[in-house]
């Protein structure tokens, strides 16, 4: 990933940092919870996935046509990273099934 990548990224996560670190509301509910004898650790966690963008717009036409089913090629991307596999059969099947 080239630098300057990365130091957006880094400048997203200090983004959402300060903001939840600013929130009024949070603010409220944390010293909410303080009055209650409570002391409050907030620790979140953020995942930042990216997609580099195809520039090649008769690609990105092509790609999409290739799919039947439900979903498109950023959805199979997704469930690959969570390691879910999908069978477009099963799923055309399981759509057709009564209560689906």
């Amino acid at each position: 990933m080239n630098p300057k990548v990365k130091q957006l990224i880094q400048k997203l996560g200090e983004a959402i940092h300060e903001t939840v670190s600013e929130s009024e509301d949070i603010a409220v509910v944390v010293k909410d919870i303080r009055e209650q004898g409570f002391d409050v650790l907030l620790m979140l966690e953020a995942t930042i996935g990216l997609n580099e963008v195809e520039t090649d717009p008769e690609s990105s036409q092509e790609d999409a046509g290739d799919l039947d089913g439900p979903f498109t090629n950023s959805d199979l991307s997704f469930l690959k990273s969570l390691r879910i596999s999908v069978n477009e059969n099963e799923i055309a099947e399981e759509g057709d099934a009564p209560g689906a």
